[in-house]
């Protein structure tokens, strides 16, 4: 067998599926796992037949690569990725790729491409989504790094890809460094939102409305076939249809516990550390770890009571509410991650293409959906577009749901059911969209206990002011810094 096109290390369930898509897309593929054991059986197993090298140590993996070698890191993010980049380095030569593409944390793919690039090597950080169906049959794919890596493995990442059905790939360069993964990272941010409105929706339908599993899964098979197409709620209208072998609803049988791997956390931190309100996030953020107190929410519902009022209003024109509720929401989501992208190219110096991002979502990843190409048509239209809530298509589409968007909210207060991502994305879109905020409040709270200082309307910007406000302060201030 000639010499494999690329090597992947990590023979779980999203590197052997990966493996078996390159090698169905016509690449030799080399593989290599830490446990030994694990390659014999893959070889022996899926990949029998295949053009699939299977490699028993490092030394044997990299000299079964044609240079310039590509060596692909399917492990878990944290220490195993820089062990392996360690074991692999003395056997690779300047001009080799070491390519990461797992759900590493972007300050470390920063460092990582530093250090590889220190030592004549290139290195890529990617992200990968859509799940070990998404690997074997065309996954999100979202690289960055050292842009000279590119061109060797563009051929490779763009036929494995998923494709929109105008045969585009869903998988560009995305910038330097750790654009690639931050990238990621806010795809994975969004994926939590969109996850938690969904819940809150159902939340509604079920405790409020009183509705069945059945009648639910009829609701979102009619909402995914108009502007709420997606993954997302594909999966969710199957779930509710769910039967077990014994004829159980599987739903009902689910612990209400959520757990996260992480991604989200860093995306709300990433937003608190660039300044940038990323609320809905955070606040999905939030929601998962409020449903791991379990026992305390348990004692919690003997101790603390709600609103005993039972809804009353017309079903239908409340199930309709909540599909332009989640549909505002959802606007307002991607909103907000793509103001903590811009946020972060700025910082970082990253040229990223936003109307390029939308289309590697297009298709792969978990959070495909039509909407999508409404954002790429966004940044077509106007690259420099500050927030998508000011695009015409969108905020046609929020303002002509946001009636119905205070109704959900209204009532899931009256209700007692939690909101917590729909409720924050409708104050998010109230104070965007606000002239003036009580932040002059705050100001002057600021300034009266610590002389922070603050700026007046009618002066210049820039210029800062501080009252004496009990009259034994005196004139010394603070000075002026933002965090």
């Amino acid at each position: 067998m000639s010499k494999a096109d690329i090597g992947i290390v990590g023979l779980a369930v999203m590197g052997e599926n990966l493996i078996l898509n390159m090698e169905s897309k016509g690449f030799t593929v080399a593989c290599f796992n830490r446990t030994v054991s694990k390659v014999d059986n893959f070889v022996a197993g899926r990949a029998k037949g295949k053009n699939i090298i299977g490699c028993k140590t490092v030394e044997d993996f990299c000299a079964n690569l044609k240079r310039p070698r590509k060596v692909m890191l399917m492990v878990k993010a944290g220490g195993a990725v820089d062990a392996f980049i360690e074991q692999v380095l003395p056997h690779l030569e300047k001009g080799d790729i070491i390519i990461d593409g797992g759900n590493s944390h972007f300050p470390d793919t920063i460092r990582r491409a530093e250090y590889v690039e220190s030592k004549g090597m290139l290195y890529i950080g990617t992200g990968v989504s859509g799940g070990e169906e998404g690997a074997l049959t065309g996954p999100s794919i979202m690289p960055g790094g050292s842009p000279a890596a590119w061109e060797h493995v563009k051929p490779i990442f763009q036929k494995i890809s998923a494709h929109t059905d105008q045969g585009e790939p869903c998988c560009d360069w995305v910038g330097q460094g750790g654009a690639g993964h931050f990238v990621k990272m806010t795809h994975n941010g969004i994926e939590y939102g969109d996850m938690q409105m969904i819940c809150e929706t159902y939340q509604m339908m079920k405790k409020g409305l009183g509705m069945t599993n059945a009648e639910m899964h009829e609701v979102l098979a009619e909402w995914n076939s108009a502007e709420l197409d997606s993954y997302l709620i594909e999966i969710t209208r199957d779930i509710l249809a769910y039967k077990d072998e014994d004829g159980n609803e599987v739903i009902d049988l689910i612990l209400d516990t959520a757990g996260q791997k992480g991604t989200g956390k860093w995306t709300a931190i990433a937003a608190l550390d660039a300044g940038q309100p990323l609320t809905l996030i955070g606040e999905a953020v939030f929601a998962r770890c409020l449903s791991a107190l379990k026992e305390e929410r348990v004692a919690a519902s003997k101790i603390l009571s709600g609103p005993s009022k039972k809804f009353t209003g017309d079903k239908k024109a409340m199930v309709d509410d909540l599909k332009k509720a989640l549909y505002a929401s959802k606007i307002v989501s991607y909103a907000q991650g793509y103001q903590l992208m811009r946020a972060a190219a700025k910082e970082y110096k990253w040229d990223l293409n936003y109307g390029g991002i939308a289309l590697m979502w297009r298709g792969g990843c978990i959070i495909r959906s039509v909407f999508l190409g409404k954002i790429k048509e966004a940044f077509d239209k106007n690259p420099n577009i500050v927030n998508l809530l000011l695009d015409p298509f969108f905020k046609d589409a929020v303002q002509s749901s946001v009636d119905a968007w205070r109704r959900v909210v209204v009532t899931a207060v009256e209700l007692g059911i939690p909101m917590p991502a729909i409720s924050a994305a409708l104050a998010y879109y109230d104070g965007y969209r606000s002239e003036r905020l009580p932040a002059n409040l705050l100001q002057a709270q600021r300034d009266y206990f610590g002389a922070h200082t603050y700026e007046r309307v009618d002066k210049p910007r820039g210029e800062f002011f501080h009252t004496n406000w009990t009259g034994r302060g005196g004139a010394t201030s603070a000075s002026t810094y933002t965090v």
